[in-house]
């Protein structure tokens, strides 16, 4: 075997490793990322976390998913932001961001029990789609406690109604 035909085997050989190495990780291979896009999509994540969105019945480029938003949530609880969650993310390993969605605890209206439900290889491949994106925007503003009025718009939810006994 000549010099050159060594030479490319041995391209392709690395070339080969590199990409089942980076399939196997949990920085995301294109299977991956697209099952993270598939259930960002799917699961509501944009109508929250990414502005406009519902306003726009989802037709906001992808490039600005997830960055949070502006419009609070107001009820009993106080005043909730969805976070920006690119941003979040970015600062967590995958294990981290698994063992966040596993024990997340959030006001209203986030449905945290979805991310509770989910299996282990679906947050991976949320993880990956969300670490695709990378880190853009500004981190969305911060809770506020019941009794302090908003400065951004927000969406007003009524109080429970009283519960009930029923025999």
């Amino acid at each position: 075997m000549n010099s050159v035909a060594s030479a490319a085997l041995l391209a392709v050989t690395i070339s080969l490793i590199g990409t089942s190495t980076l399939s196997g990780d949990d920085s995301g291979g294109t299977a991956q990322i697209e099952r993270g896009r598939y259930l960002i999509a799917i699961t509501g994540c944009n109508d929250c976390h990414t502005a406009g969105y519902a306003e726009r019945e989802g037709e906001v480029s992808e490039s600005q998913w997830l960055q949070g938003d502006t419009l609070g949530w107001k009820g009993p609880w106080g005043t909730t932001y969805a976070p920006n969650l690119r941003l979040s993310l970015s600062r967590m390993t995958a294990d981290e961001w698994v063992f966040y969605a596993r024990s997340l605890r959030a006001r209203p209206p986030m449905p945290s029990v979805q991310l509770h439900n989910m299996h282990e290889e679906d947050l991976r491949a949320i993880y990956a789609f969300v670490g695709q994106l990378g880190p853009l925007g500004d981190p969305a503003p911060s809770y506020l406690p019941p009794g302090q009025e908003p400065t951004t718009p927000y969406v007003l939810f009524p109080s429970p109604p009283a519960d009930e006994k029923t025999d």
